[in-house]
């Protein structure tokens, strides 16, 4: 039997023994045991409270604040309903008329142009836990860390908006993530960028999501550091961020002994696909050539597939830009975000968002 650290920010171990694997997953002193063997499982936990006081709580049913709603032993709906609905207590807003979308579609914030809000410290407070929220809201993610831009000298308008993430959540307090048993370990990506939308400093926005097998397991939303010259060097620049992350993902299941086939890039812009994939376009890049020679490196070597996608399909949308009506639902669906379903409602749903 041997246990083998990841590098992840919470410490995760694995036991390999002939026949089983086992997974702990540790954070301070909430600890999450898992295997491919309920014998092996179980002998850990034996020992481990040889050794130490612990509570065995059984099946996981909630975690840091994540409820895990079980279905059939082949999916499971992770929701921070309780976490939500305490933070709209505690600001008066439980029972408030709830919006449809998180922004609207057609709002304009800039670090200018209203009052300064009375109380800085509770808008912050506020948005820092929209932030968790995002853990099992993805959908979430861009107006977020749009707000988090204004942490700094929040104003009226800047809170005006925040109330209506606020409504949303009113709405669709039970809503997460809900994630399914696979045989694919197939890692696949969708990365987007919206060029020079921040009206204060023209940066653009960088936003990806990875999926292992059907299941959404990491995104991000994101401003830019430096100004991009074009939309092009926008969205390049987000498919190496993208592409960063999927290289740790595959190193992580090597770790674990989890095979999976060559990740599998889509993007909206099919300049970047030409420039990976084209060396004679290099003289138009050289502003960027670093990212360049990254991702087309990776694409030579086959160990990533860079795929044109119509923006109509591209999930990773909803991460750059406040979308509203059937668009918003329909990409918020892909992510694989919705209300706990019913057992019999739940194969009709997961079958629709494919």
């Amino acid at each position: 039997m041997g246990f083998l650290p990841s590098k992840s920010d919470t410490s995760l171990f694995t036991c390999f023994t002939t026949t089983a694997t086992l997974f702990i997953l540790i954070y301070v002193d909430d600890i999450l045991v898992t295997g491919s063997s309920h014998t092996l499982v179980q002998q850990f936990i034996t020992q481990l409270s040889s050794h130490f006081a612990l509570k065995d709580l059984g099946r996981l049913h909630y975690f840091l604040g994540v409820e895990v709603t079980w279905h059939a032993n082949t999916s499971l709906h992770l929701s921070q309903s309780k976490y939500i609905r305490h933070l709209l207590h505690r600001i008066d807003m439980l029972h408030v008329k709830p919006q449809p979308t998180p922004m609207v579609s057609s709002l304009r914030l800039t670090v200018d142009g209203s009052t300064s809000v009375e109380d800085p410290t509770f808008f912050r407070s506020i948005v820092g836990a929209l932030q968790y929220v995002t853990i099992t809201r993805p959908e979430l993610s861009f107006v977020v860390n749009r707000f988090c831009q204004y942490m700094h000298q929040p104003h009226q308008s800047h809170w005006k908006a925040v109330k209506r993430i606020l409504r949303y959540l009113a709405g669709t307090s039970s809503h997460g993530l809900h994630l399914c048993s696979s045989l694919s370990y197939s890692i696949m990506g969708f990365s987007d960028s919206y060029w020079a939308t921040n009206l204060d400093d023209r940066k653009s926005t960088t936003s990806y999501c990875i999926f292992l097998g059907l299941n959404p397991i990491s995104w991000v939303s994101k401003k830019q550091k430096v100004v991009s010259r074009s939309s092009t060097k926008a969205e390049y620049r987000s498919v190496a961020t993208a592409l960063t992350d999927m290289i740790w993902i595959q190193s992580l299941l090597n770790e674990l002994r989890i095979s999976s086939t060559t990740p599998r890039l889509y993007c909206d812009n099919l300049s970047d696909v030409q420039l990976a994939a084209n060396p004679i376009m290099h003289s138009r890049s050289k502003h960027f050539e670093l990212d360049l020679h990254f991702v087309r490196d990776h694409v030579l070597a086959k160990s990533l597939t860079l795929i044109h996608l119509p923006s109509q399909f591209q999930v990773a949308d909803i991460l750059t830009k406040p979308i509203f009506g059937s668009p918003f639902h329909s990409f918020r669906c892909k992510l694989r975000v919705f209300d706990k379903p019913s057992h019999l409602s739940l194969q009709g749903l997961l079958t629709e968002c494919i």
